[in-house]
């Protein structure tokens, strides 16, 4: 499967793009089945919410050790997961998406395993909401050349937290006051009010999957409903986008897809 030109210039010129129906719903409930025990068991390397609120900017950036430390909270992720069971491999894996993946990169499509590699959760509670970022923020490459590729394993929508996009955000250039603390996207700075104006978001369902630039900005509202909101991402790169000698991007194995 190949992207239509309309698809490929949707992409590079709002730094997403939507899928719909692309992972038979069998495969995603066979991976929300395993990802729910991962979950009941806490099995580590786990993040929770308060230990994700209580990071720095810094230690996002530089720590390569996530086990947790906040026992009683509630889960944010599930991280490493390409090790952790084979359908999580064989997803990120998938040989559909790949050539999908070779036309948004230009490239030679590389899995990093440092970045997202995640089960993410979205619990219900008013503190589940997710602030507007770049996920390249805190990651260490030559450039910018990262796709984050989201898989919906249920229903997201505006009640439970669907992902909400600022479309060409990631072509442009922004000035270090209009981002606060730990790098989120100020909503009150007033040289942001019109540009996060223009957000849009669409719902998704069991195998849809959103691809997005790492420097488009992204947030996701709280969880109001009483369930869970269990999603998958993962992050490939161009094979000459180079993870920095030293940094945390460079301290995963990195997967090539022939």
């Amino acid at each position: 499967m190949i992207l239509t030109p309309l698809q490929l210039q949707e992409f590079r010129q709002n730094g997403f793009l939507i899928l719909r129906n692309f992972l038979e719903e069998k495969r995603c409930e066979a991976i929300l089945d395993v990802a729910k025990v991962h979950l009941k068991h806490r099995i580590e390397p786990i993040e929770t919410e308060l230990g994700y609120n209580a990071k720095s900017l810094e230690y996002r950036r530089d720590i390569t050790d996530y086990s947790s430390t906040k026992k009683q909270s509630q889960v944010r992720r599930l991280r490493q997961v390409y090790d952790r069971d084979i359908l999580f491999k064989e997803w990120m894996e998938n040989e559909k998406i790949r050539p999908i993946l070779k036309q948004v990169l230009d490239d030679e499509v590389v899995i990093t395993t440092a970045h997202h590699n995640s089960i993410m959760t979205k619990m219900p509670s008013p503190y589940s909401e997710t602030a507007w970022h770049q996920d390249r923020r805190y990651w260490s490459y030559t450039d910018d050349n990262l796709v984050s590729v989201w898989l919906a394993l249920g229903e997201e929508n505006s009640q439970n937290g669907v992902l909400e996009f600022i479309p060409k955000s990631h072509t442009m250039n922004f000035l270090p006051e209009q981002f606060g603390e730990k790098d989120y996207f100020l909503e009150d700075n007033p040289l942001n009010m019109s540009l996060i104006e223009t957000k849009v978001s669409s719902n998704l369902k069991a195998g849809d999957v959103v691809l997005f630039h790492c420097k488009l900005l992204h947030r996701a509202n709280r969880n109001s409903t009483q369930k869970p909101k269990i999603s998958f991402v993962y992050t490939v790169k161009g094979k000459k986008t180079e993870a920095i000698e030293g940094s945390r991007s460079a301290q995963y194995k990195e997967i090539l897809l022939i």
